[in-house]
């Protein structure tokens, strides 16, 4: 990093991901949220057998033979919700959520976790205590008086069990709406949406397995220190058997350069680290399509010479549309991918090189390439790129894409979409007796947009800050106050719960590490990972306070309220979550013998078909689907627009936002900067430092602007990044990949100034 002058809060960071830095960074974490003599047992059971699954990312565990399955940020996860800190009813008297609105993000979910159940007093301005079931019985009255039930909107958390979310599902569908916005609608939802016409389901095809037998790791926007970090210990393990790692990514980003693992006794005694990539490329943002069409070109152009650079057998036995996507290669120039994705031709033939002798390559990815505006397609050009060479139904071999929040995968797997499909629909019934609601409902974006518009009246949310992750806050708080009802449920407050509209109710919820007791005993949930494996998540500490209820208790109780002459014997199946298993395997018979298997330590994975080289699509075949062109956002004509991505701190996970610091890039105490590539910061002016005002760059959407300190980054030309969510009021509502509704928060078009 090139420093004209010093600025506060910035210095460079010389050390590896992990390490001792990590170390220090996971003992910080411990003394400030708990007792130093508890936490070391709470946290060597994270992500085993017989404890609790972490509540961050849904990287997959090992085989539990390690002396510990979490990471620095998995440490930071279970310690600020297993704080000491509680947010109790005295809390709210002596603040009024007029004065809460005022204290950052940070310091609202600082505060501690929440301990009873509150309603909102407009007299006082303040949340006050309310019981259980004078809650529960005016939600059941509020849900009862709305004329139409597309007027409901239930947004679901990734953090939520398969217990707790399919539970959530009846209840809407048995209401009579199919209004889900969900987390995974601002995140994977390209995947979920572009990869079954691909390959014939939404998920990944690997397992943690394959990494031992990949020839080739492709890595693509994606940071795994800061957002999955268990995934380095997978990646350190390939470097040291000499598995090539190539990355493309716009930032340099210090996990993917080298890491020190801290269970290495050689490494963290000598100081030493392992270095991640082997070829580091930085990408364009938004050019990753490019980068894909121009490998794949290259591919092709070594099949002109060595006819087993592409894998003919398998193109003609398991796929259609090869002929058109050679042609579409063919008519693409390499003047305009060079211009397009920042990189050499020489660069994407090298990589071409390396992929066409490996035998088994795996490519994950994560939300730098999902959220575009055709971030659907750029899910698809992956696709295409493994089928060239048949790298699917293989070991070591697949599509990878990186899930953020533990159970995202899981919760659509069990009903949490808002178009069902005819198996789900008939599984319901089928279990049930009652026919669910057929038409399409709302994802986040529309769900938002109805709010705001009036359309939509009350807001049951199942964990997560919905009004604080989706784009465009100032709209998202608007739609908020709009509502007749809004109902949170969340183990800490943050600002979503203080947008009121007639009237807000929070629940506090039981935490993912805190013992849950039923009427029959103790109960487990159960986590679906990125890798399609479902294993149980057991709780082991006495709960924050003795008002908390689980989320399955909690949505049973609400349905049961609002629904009066409801199918579902709901209580029933809270009082046993054996019950609620075996009824999820009624509705979906992918889980066979479900409460059988999570016995089992590790669990069971869910069937994969391209795994067996089995394609659920209508040809039955994989299908190689063309990109149009080469931009994954809209062009525009003016040089001095750049591109902007929102990013995660290292001291943070989605919304939650655990510290100041972002060591790694070098962010000390701060979040107001901009990261700039030196050259784009003496093209504008600009110096390292400096006071800068961002205005979004769209042909429409308003005048949107904030200021930032600018400083020198190691970042592809062209493009600029900033933290999310404070950078989310720069991006409009509808800026989104129309055919999966995921905001376009990695690549938004920019001007940048110097403030007056």
């Amino acid at each position: 990093m090139v420093q004209k002058r010093e600025v506060p809060g910035i210095r460079p960071y010389s050390g590896p991901a992990g390490g001792w830095g990590a170390l220090k960074a996971t003992a910080k974490a411990v003394r400030e949220q708990m007792d130093v003599t508890e936490a070391p047992l709470l946290l060597f059971r994270t992500n085993k057998p017989d404890g609790f699954d972490c509540p961050g990312c849904a990287w997959p565990d090992k085989e539990h033979t390690s002396t510990f399955q979490f990471c620095e940020n998995g440490a930071k996860a279970v310690t600020w919700e297993a704080t000491n800190k509680r947010v109790t009813p005295e809390f709210f008297a002596e603040h009024t959520v007029t004065e809460l609105l005022q204290w950052s993000d940070y310091d609202l979910e600082n505060a501690g976790r929440l301990t009873h159940p509150l309603v909102y007093d407009s007299a006082t301005d303040t949340y006050k205590p309310i019981e259980w079931e004078a809650a529960f019985a005016r939600i059941g009255e509020v849900m009862r008086s709305m004329p139409d039930p597309d007027m409901v909107e239930f947004y679901t958390s990734g953090r939520a069990s398969n217990e707790a979310a399919f539970l959530f599902q009846l209840y809407a569908r048995e209401y009579g709406t199919n209004n889900f916005p969900d987390c995974s609608n601002m995140c994977h939802e390209a995947t979920s949406t572009g990869l079954p016409n691909s390959i014939g389901i939404g998920k990944g095809t690997v397992s943690l397995d394959d990494f031992d037998h990949c020839d080739l790791i492709i890595s693509m926007g994606h940071n795994p220190g800061t957002n999955h970090p268990r995934m380095m210990g997978t990646l350190h393990e390939c470097s040291k058997r000499g598995v090539p790692i190539i990355v493309f990514n716009p930032l340099k980003e210090r996990a993917l350069e080298r890491f020190a693992d801290p269970q290495s006794p050689i490494e963290m005694g000598t100081l030493s680290s392992t270095r991640i990539a082997s070829s580091y490329y930085q990408v364009k943002i938004g050019g990753d399509a490019a980068a894909l069409k121009g490998i794949m070109k290259a591919v092709l152009a070594l099949a002109e010479v060595s006819p087993d650079a592409i894998d003919h057998a398998f193109i003609a036995e398991h796929t259609n549309g090869f002929d058109a996507l050679a042609a579409d290669l063919k008519q693409t120039e390499w003047a305009d991918i060079e211009r397009v994705s920042g990189l050499t031709r020489a660069d994407l033939e090298r990589v071409a090189d390396a992929y066409v002798k490996s035998k088994a390559t795996i490519i994950p990815y994560g939300m730098g390439i999902t959220q575009h505006a055709k971030g659907t397609y750029n899910v698809q050009q992956i696709a295409n790129l493994l089928l060239l060479r048949g790298n699917f139904g293989k070991p070591g071999a697949g599509i990878c894409p990186l899930r953020g929040h533990s159970n995202v995968q899981g919760d659509r797997t069990v009903g949490i979409t808002e178009k069902p499909n005819a198996a789900l629909l008939a599984g319901i019934e089928r279990a049930f007796g009652f026919k669910p609601p057929v038409h399409h409902g709302h994802d986040a974006v529309a769900g938002m947009q109805a709010m705001a518009e009036g359309r939509s009246k009350v807001l049951l949310s199942l964990g997560g800050n919905l009004a604080i992750a989706l784009p465009d806050p100032e709209l998202c708080a608007e739609a908020m106050r709009k509502l007749d009802l809004a109902v949170h449920m969340n183990t800490k407050l943050n600002r979503s719960n203080l947008l009121i509209g007639k009237e807000s109710i929070v629940l506090p919820v039981l935490g993912r590490t805190e013992v849950d007791i039923q009427a029959s005993g103790p109960q487990s949930v159960t986590i679906e990972d990125s890798m399609s494996m479902v294993h149980a998540s057991r709780g082991k500490l006495k709960p924050a306070s003795d008002q908390l209820r689980s989320e399955p208790a909690i949505v049973a109780a609400m349905a049961q309220a609002t629904l009066s002459n409801s199918k579902v014997e709901w209580m029933h199946l809270v009082d046993d979550y054996d019950r609620i298993r075996d009824k999820i395997e009624v509705v979906f018979p992918d889980f066979e013998r479900y409460n059988e298997r999570i016995r089992v330590p590790g669990g069971f994975r869910l069937p994969i078909g391209p795994t067996e080289r089995v394609w659920k699509t209508p040809s039955g075949k994989a299908e190689f689907l063309l990109f149009p062109g080469l931009n994954e956002d809209k062009e525009l004509a003016d040089a001095s627009v750049l591109k902007l991505a929102t990013i995660r701190s290292h001291d943070q996970y989605n919304t939650t936002i655990y510290g100041l610091d972002d060591r790694y890039r070098g962010v000390f105490g701060r979040r107001d900067v901009l990261f700039m590539n030196d050259g784009d910061l003496a093209a504008n002016g600009l110096e390292h430092g400096d006071l800068v005002e961002i205005s979004t760059a769209l042909p429409s959407g308003g005048k949107r602007q904030m200021k930032l300190t600018a400083i020198s980054y190691d970042i592809a030309r062209g493009s600029v990044a900033a933290y999310y969510p404070e950078a989310n009021c720069l991006i409009p509502i509808d800026y989104q990949d129309k055919q999966s509704g995921t905001p376009s928060y990695k690549s938004l078009p920019v001007r940048i100034t110097k403030a007056a």
